[in-house]
């Protein structure tokens, strides 16, 4: 039976603090729906203290970003985009168009259609998160979305000047310096001078994931990407305690909602790992945000067996997985919920964040049950359709049509069978019975 050694805020906190977002985010959508630019300008100033005319940066401005990365910074994110376009292009050659005759006559097929225009978020409050203007710019890009929309927040009073960079090097079509409910909302939304989109895409804290959960159905959305979740599965063949405790701090710096979670076999392996944590808490640099999920978020959970520990981490569906076991693969084979997984001690999810070329942006809040995370298919819609090339065909499948509307008494249904079955068939089919009038009728 498992132990938990340490947990994180109960389930009834957790909503409660999900109930305050709720009303918050619900009355700024309504704010930019009545207001729209007005509305997106005074969220700006309150939120983020960003005050102009008009949030769409220029070409000048655009420019000068990419003007103002060194010769090395620019290579770094060129490499990076050069990974991320590289596997979502794999991911896009492995969809295919298809066209079958499936019975003498028939044919159906289905085409993978890029979205019209797609809007991506770019986290960048506390750190100008370049990284997922890779992840969305990029994939919807190699999709072939004609229009694609960025917002990210300004950084320390201005654009941020690398996220502005990788947004124009990704091929952003529009890049706005917005962030928060306010660039979800104008983006999903629109305003006097926003063109709204038809599908939100990217990470953010828990008003942007709010945001888009209450949008969703007016656009579409990737997933639910709420505050970085992490969870590491060690063991003491695979892993040592200062790894394990900094790759659970290297995520919850993100911010004091990020929840970080060690499962492992060994109650030794998981008192010396806390013991790391408290060590590394006192060095590293961004220790204050770290320090405050770890306190409300963290947990460590020691399980008897890998098969315990696979038990436990499907329940968990966490967003980030790194596994470093003995036995990484028998996750790999067995495990059915996570966001991403990383495999043995070589890799890391920071890897998968940055530059290695998987996207970042995954599931969390056990999102990791239904969906996995964003990726090219994501903005493609698979649309079927059907060709009928035969009298014969036509009149066959109208008869096995006409019964089964029957039986569900939708004679208008019927009728759109039967037509075709007198007409390409030459059955003398009787119309279907007059519908007995109704008191409206009669009157």
């Amino acid at each position: 039976m498992a132990v938990w050694l340490k947990r994180g805020k109960s389930a009834e906190e957790r909503a409660d603090a999900d109930r305050k977002v709720r009303e918050i985010v619900e009355n700024a959508l309504s704010d930019i729906e009545t207001r729209g630019n007005a509305a997106v300008r005074d969220m700006s100033v309150k939120f983020d203290g960003w005050d102009r005319e008009d949030y769409r940066l220029s070409a000048a401005e655009i420019q000068a970003a990419v003007d103002s990365l060194t010769a090395q910074e620019r290579k770094d994110i060129e490499f990076a985009q050069e990974q991320v376009r590289n596997f979502a292009q794999i991911q896009r050659d492995s969809m295919q168009d298809v066209e079958v005759e499936t019975m003498p006559g028939v044919v159906l097929g289905h085409k993978n259609i890029p979205i019209n225009a797609a809007g991506c978020y770019v986290p960048g409050g506390k750190y100008p998160l370049l990284a997922s203007a890779h992840m969305s710019v990029i994939t919807a890009k190699v999709a072939g979305c004609p229009r694609v929309v960025t917002c990210a927040p300004p950084f320390e009073g201005k654009p941020a000047r690398a996220i502005v960079a990788a947004q124009a090097l990704g091929g952003a079509d529009e890049i706005y310096a917005l962030g928060g409910i306010q660039a979800i909302g104008a983006m999903a939304i629109g305003t006097e001078t926003i063109d709204p989109v038809d599908i939100l895409v990217g990470p953010g804290n828990a008003f942007v994931a709010e945001a888009k959960r209450q949008l969703f159905g007016r656009v579409g959305i990737d997933l639910f990407a709420g505050p970085t979740e992490t969870l590491v599965i060690a063991d003491e063949v695979g892993c040592d305690p200062e790894m394990a405790a900094t790759d659970i701090l290297g995520q919850v710096e993100h911010g004091p909602d990020s929840p970080g979670v060690l499962l492992t076999n060994s109650d030794k392996f998981a008192v010396e790992t806390m013991r790391e944590v408290e060590r590394l808490l006192k060095i590293l640099p961004t220790a204050d945000h770290a320090r405050k999920a770890w306190e409300s978020f963290g947990e460590v959970i020691v399980a008897e067996s890998d098969e315990e520990m696979l038990e436990i981490a499907d329940a968990l569906a966490s967003e980030h997985v790194q596994v470093m076991t003995a036995d990484p693969e028998y996750f790999l084979k067995n495990m059915t919920n996570y966001g991403a997984l990383f495999l043995g001690n070589r890799t890391n999810v920071s890897y998968g964040d940055k530059v290695i070329g998987t996207n970042h942006t995954l599931p969390t809040k056990k999102a990791a049950r239904y969906t996995g995370g964003l990726w090219v298919g994501k903005f493609l819609k698979t649309c079927t359709y059907q060709r009928v090339l035969t009298d014969e065909a036509s009149a066959l499948v109208g008869e096995y049509c006409s019964r089964l509307c029957a039986l569900e008494g939708f004679a208008g249904h019927g009728e759109q069978a039967n037509i075709r079955v007198r007409r390409f068939g030459g059955q003398n089919v009787p119309y279907a019975g007059a519908a007995e009038p109704t008191e409206l009728t009669r009157a």
